[in-house]
């Protein structure tokens, strides 16, 4: 069994996973700073990315060319590099490593080989996203990219689609339409989605709707910027009719029972799929 405590003892060199920034380079941590200063090696994604980041952090180290198309030629050599001392920082082009990034097959091969792995916190654009999304925080599931394939995106948002928590993937902005689209097309247009984009950045921007009013935003903007994109769990089933008055009375209800009637009306609104806008402005005509 591969003991983490005891590494201080071992002969062998250490892997770390060191996030950089997804935009903003003030993220960059204290210790992810120190880290990649220190080590013998870095395995970067994209070597000119990383050299900028270097340039901006003073930082001169050799590197090595890791992604995901040199996997299984790159793998071997880190591994080699390892066991014989030395110590490597892999780093993805932005956030943590291993999360959509081949960083989790590297991670994986070394600790198959008893080597050493510490991961060090900082940035993930998901869980960026996630906190400010407006959705349920927790639970979620994350499933990274989506199928490029419409007939394998289609049966992955099926998946998608009974879920009961938040979910959240990754989407590029040249195919950002066929996606709401196949999300229409299985979800519906009602469904909530949230989008973020140029997270971190100047232009940073949060677009929260229904996947019908995110779709007709991009009738006439163009996407622009890498997405997070993050889709509302399946809701239960409401009640088929209610009127305006018993909607009213079930806003009385939960003020009565404690809740604000801010808090109210959101919560009866969502439970019965009607504007939260047009539900304050009923009960405030009562």
């Amino acid at each position: 069994m591969n003991n983490q405590n005891s590494f201080e003892q071992s002969q062998t060199g250490k892997l770390y996973l060191v996030p950089t920034p997804i935009g903003n380079l003030s993220d960059i941590t204290i210790r992810a700073k120190e880290i990649l200063n220190q080590v013998d090696y870095i395995a970067a994604e994209d070597t000119r990315h990383t050299g900028q980041l270097l340039k901006n952090l003073d930082i001169k180290k050799p590197m090595i060319s890791f992604h995901e198309h040199n996997t299984q030629e790159k793998i071997p050599d880190i591994l080699a590099r390892l066991e014989s001392g030395q110590t490597i920082a892999q780093v993805s082009d932005a956030g943590t490593p291993a999360i959509s990034d081949p960083g989790e097959l590297l991670a994986k091969a070394a600790i198959e080989q008893d080597l050493t792995v510490i991961s060090i916190p900082g940035p993930a654009a998901f869980l960026t996203a996630l906190v400010a999304s407006g959705l349920d925080v927790q639970p979620f599931t994350y499933v990274g990219f989506l199928p490029r394939k419409k007939t394998q995106q289609l049966e992955k948002i099926e998946e998608i689609k009974v879920i009961t928590h938040t979910t959240i993937f990754y989407e590029a902005p040249h195919r950002l339409k066929k996606t709401l689209a196949n999300l229409a097309e299985v979800l519906g247009e009602n469904r909530r989605i949230v989008l973020a984009r140029e997270l971190t950045k100047i232009h940073e921007q949060y677009l929260r709707g229904t996947i019908g009013e995110i779709i007709a935003h991009y009738t006439d903007n163009d996407p622009r910027g890498e997405y997070v994109l993050l889709i509302e769990g399946m809701q239960e089933a409401s009640e088929e009719e209610i009127s305006s008055e018993d909607l009213v009375v079930k806003v009385d209800q939960k003020v009565a029972a404690g809740v604000s009637k801010k808090d109210a009306i959101k919560e009866i609104a969502k439970q019965y799929k009607i504007s939260k806008n047009e539900l304050y402005d009923l009960y405030h005509r009562k």
